[in-house]
């Protein structure tokens, strides 16, 4: 599920580009159009846990993880959008990618999740590929600079999203609930930003609604929704070095739509991603496997 969802969402940057409004504005129908989607699956989840005389039971941390999930992702989506409006793809990706040092480092302090070595050379490996996939394509100038600022900083909101959806999901919250109540939490947020920096709400052509809509459907609902299903199963560290996928996606994406070429080096660093993900689930399988 984290492989799909980590899959589906390679395609934010290409759609984000797609749109003419601006970045904060993008974040907050990206956010407002999933709502009805949001609320549809939400109230037929609660219809199909009445009919098995179940309900939700979520523990008070719970409650505020929730709260605190939206609040980081209306942030991580305002830095995310406007890095990629105000620097390249590659280094917005690139600098985005330091997400999985952070979560893991969290995760050990927060939530008692083991760092092994076999871990730490899994997670290298696959970091080390994703800055080959996003290498050929970095491009450091001065005028990129605040762009480059804005993505960096996106990997330390969206580490901290990361974690708040685990901690929700560890005190007992459901795929739904995270997503719905995230995105309740996150919405005003990102309507308030958007008005802050002064920014057209309402898209020119009825043509400019697409990407938002795709935005809000199959990445929000869809990706984001299958990265909140996965962190209720999978430690965050783990999730994080999965999520790694999406660069590749990207990359794959720019070489079939546009015909960017891939270079050796790239070629490489899809290679080292998906070994060090395949490495890191089996280290932790051969760990749960000692340790039961």
């Amino acid at each position: 599920m984290l492989a799909a969802a980590a899959s589906i969402l390679g395609f934010v940057s290409i759609l984000v580009r797609a749109s003419d409004l601006g970045p904060q504005a993008i974040s907050f129908w990206r956010l407002c159009l999933s709502l009805p989607f949001m609320a549809a699956w939400f109230v037929f989840d609660l219809r199909q846990r009445h009919r098995r005389g179940a309900r939700f039971t979520l523990k008070p941390p719970g409650w505020k993880a929730l709260g605190l999930a939206g609040a980081l992702f209306a942030a991580d989506l305002a830095f995310w959008h406007a890095g990629i409006k105000l620097t390249t793809v590659a280094n917005a990706t690139l600098l985005a990618n330091l997400t999985p040092i952070l979560v893991a480092i969290a995760a050990w302090v927060l939530f008692g999740e083991k760092i092994t070595r076999g871990f730490v050379f899994a997670g290298s490996l696959a970091i080390i590929g994703a800055v080959c996939l996003a290498s050929a394509n970095v491009q450091f100038a001065p005028e990129r600079l605040t762009g480059d600022i804005l993505s960096a900083l996106t990997s330390v909101w969206y580490a901290a999203y990361l974690l708040a959806v685990r901690a929700a999901r560890r005190a007992g919250a459901a795929t739904v609930q995270v997503m719905f109540w995230a995105t309740v939490v996150g919405t005003p947020l990102a309507l308030m930003i958007t008005v802050g920096f002064n920014e057209p709400l309402m898209p020119p052509t009825l043509a400019d609604w697409w990407p938002l809509l795709t935005l809000a459907v199959v990445i929000h609902v869809g990706g984001q929704g299958g990265i909140a299903y996965g962190l209720g199963h999978t430690p965050a560290a783990l999730a994080t070095l999965i999520i790694l996928i999406q660069p590749i996606v990207s990359t794959a994406a720019g070489w079939l739509l546009f015909g960017e070429a891939l270079t050796p080096v790239q070629w490489l660093g899809a290679a080292l991603v998906l070994l060090g993900i395949y490495a890191a689930q089996r280290f932790r399988l051969q760990s749960a496997s000692a340790g039961g």
